[in-house]
This record gives structure tokens, sequence and C-alpha cells, in this order.
């Protein structure tokens, strides 16, 4: 650790929504998690729940648990995201969550596509599907690092010098099925902008 490194900092409180914004139907604390979505009733649509504050080089650490069918259930982490105005959707990276898109980094409502993830035949030796998984994401000038409960499944540098390398951090639950996802544990360590 360097001596310019901040402390990890937490950005969930445990106990409500404070600093984050996002669609107050969707979103909860349960149990001292945030919820996001039902198991009862289909997500009509992707909502995203997003902290008030913005975020450079960082390294971030979320815990979380997702239930559903297994074919459709989907969430994610999107950070150095933007939120699209008067819309529900953001556009910016996230480390995706569900079937086909475990550990892998996805550009959301911008490219629309998988920008960098692990083998589909390597996933079942890490991924947890019916407990806590973690994701660690490392974002330090154009280079993203993914791993995913302990196994680095991203390693990309963002070639495109007009992608923005700061933005908020968001948490998703996916429309279209019964999907309820569970975030904990989000702690944030702010990292010195990297030399040029």
């Amino acid at each position: 650790l360097s001596a310019f490194a901040a402390d990890p900092k937490p950005l969930f409180n445990g106990k409500d929504l404070a600093g984050w914004e996002g669609d107050e139907k969707t979103w909860r604390v349960e149990d001292g998690a945030i919820a996001g979505g039902s198991l009862e009733t289909t997500v009509p649509r992707n909502e995203f729940l997003c902290t008030t504050k913005t975020y450079d080089h960082f390294e971030l650490r979320v815990t979380f648990q997702l239930f559903g069918d297994k074919g459709k259930a989907n969430g994610g982490v999107q950070f150095r995201t933007k939120r699209i105005p008067k819309h529900h959707e953001v556009s910016g990276y996230q480390a995706d969550i569900g079937q086909g898109y475990w550990g892998a980094l996805y550009d959301e409502s911008r490219r629309n596509k998988v920008l960098a993830g692990p083998k589909a035949e390597d996933l079942p030796k890490f991924i947890k599907p019916d407990d806590w998984n973690e994701y660690r994401i490392r974002a330090e000038g154009p280079h993203i690092q993914l791993w995913l409960n302990g196994t680095k499944t991203v390693d990309y540098t963002e070639e495109d010098p007009k992608v923005e390398q700061t933005g908020i951090v968001g948490l998703q639950v996916h429309g279209g099925g019964k999907t309820k996802v569970l975030y904990k544990d989000i702690v944030i360590e702010e990292l010195p902008a990297p030399k040029k």
C-alpha cells in the first residue's frame, strides 16, 4: 500500500440508503444488505441504485448474491458510469453478474457488449451460484481489472480516449424476470491518479 492510498471507506452503512439514489419501489435494505428486485413479481425494466458521489481511480469490493431463474437472473456493479438524463438506464462499465456473464466486463448503454471476460469453461471453478460472491474491481487510468471470488477474470485496457475515467458506482437488477439481488460489504479505496 502506498503512503498516498486513501483508507478503504464503506459506501453502504448497513442500515439505510444514505449516499445512494434510485427507484424506491425497487431498492430497499434487508438484513444488512441492499436488496433490489423481487421473486414474487417480474422486474419490469433494468433499475440502478447509484452513489450520489463520483469516483475516478479506485479499488472497489462488493459482496453479492443472485436469486431467481438461473438462466435469466442478472445483476451487476456499475462503475465510472453516468445516469442517462430523464431515463432509467445508465451508461458505463459493469462488472456483470448472471448466466453467461459472470466475471465479465460489460459496457452498459454505450457499446452494449462484453469488453472482456473469463472463459465459460473456467467459471464453475470459482462461481458460487447459490451463495455470496465477491467482486474486486480495480480501475486505474485506462486499466481495469476484475476479480471474482479471488480469481482474476478481466485485465482490460481502454483504448478509446473519449471514454471518461470518472463516474458513479451503481448496483443493477436486470429487468424481464423474477430476479432479486443482494449487495453488501461495499467498500471503496480511492487511489492516486496513475502517472502518465
